[in-house]
C-alpha cells in the first residue's frame, strides 16, 4: 500500500475518532477490533457521571422525525427534566435494557422520555419497541445524524457509546450520564429524583 494512501486513511480514522467525541472508551472499542469481536459498537461499561449545575454545559438543540414523521424537537422538552436514551434494534445491551427503560417511563409518567435510534428504519425500530414495550416516541437520527452531533459537541459527556442514556435539566443541558447498559435501573431513577428536586 502506498504511504499516500496510509496517510489518508489515519487521517480518515482520526476524523472519525474526533466527530463522535471519543474518550477513554475508545479503547474498548480498540480492544474490540483487537478480539476481532466484530460487534459494530462500543461497548459502555456502565459508568455514570453527575454533573452539578454550575458545573453544566449550554443547553444542546436538536430536532428529528419521529415515526409519524413529525418532527420532535429540543424545544418540546422546553422547561422539563427529560430522559434521553440512544439505541438500535441490533444492539445487545440496547435489547437487555429496553424493558427496564420501559418500566421506569411509565413510573416517571410526569419526566418524558425520548428515544434516539442511531440506525434503524421505521420497521425495525417499531417492531423493537412492540416487543419490549417501548412507548415513549424516538427520533430516527441515522439518516443525518444530527442528534448525535448536537450531543457530541456538547463536550465530555458526549454520547460516544451504544446504548446512553442521558438525563437533561430544565434549562436543556446534561444533568447526568450513563454509558452503556443501565446495570440498576435505581441509578437512573436517582439521577431523575436529584434533577427534579433541583430548584427552578
Amino acid at each position: 500500500m502506498k504511504a499516500t494512501v496510509k496517510r489518508a486513511i489515519a487521517v480518515a480514522i482520526v476524523a472519525v475518532f474526533a466527530l463522535t467525541g471519543c474518550t477513554q472508551a475508545d479503547d474498548s472499542l480498540a480492544s474490540q477490533y483487537e478480539n476481532g469481536s466484530g460487534q459494530g459498537y462500543i461497548s459502555g461499561d456502565g459508568a455514570f457521571t453527575e454533573i452539578a449545575p454550575a458545573d453544566r454545559g449550554e443547553p444542546i438543540e436538536f430536532s428529528g422525525p419521529s415515526a409519524d414523521e413529525s418532527t420532535i424537537s429540543s424545544s418540546d422538552f422546553d422547561g422539563q427534566v427529560h430522559v434521553v436514551n440512544f439505541w438500535y434494534a441490533s444492539c445487545p445491551p440496547c435489547r437487555a435494557e429496553a424493558p427496564d427503560i420501559a418500566a421506569l417511563s411509565a413510573e416517571y409518567s410526569e419526566v418524558p422520555f425520548l428515544g434516539i435510534n442511531i440506525f434503524d428504519n421505521v420497521e425495525t425500530a417499531q417492531v423493537f419497541e412492540s416487543k419490549y414495550g417501548v412507548e415513549y416516541p424516538s427520533i430516527f437520527d441515522a439518516k443525518t445524524n444530527s442528534v448525535q452531533l448536537a450531543f457530541a459537541t456538547a463536550g465530555a459527556v458526549a454520547p460516544n457509546a451504544v446504548p446512553t442514556t442521558i438525563v437533561i435539566d430544565r434549562d436543556g443541558r446534561v444533568a447526568a450520564r450513563i454509558s452503556g447498559r443501565i446495570a440498576d435501573t435505581s441509578i437512573l431513577a436517582a439521577m431523575i429524583d436529584t434533577v427534579v428536586a433541583e430548584q427552578q
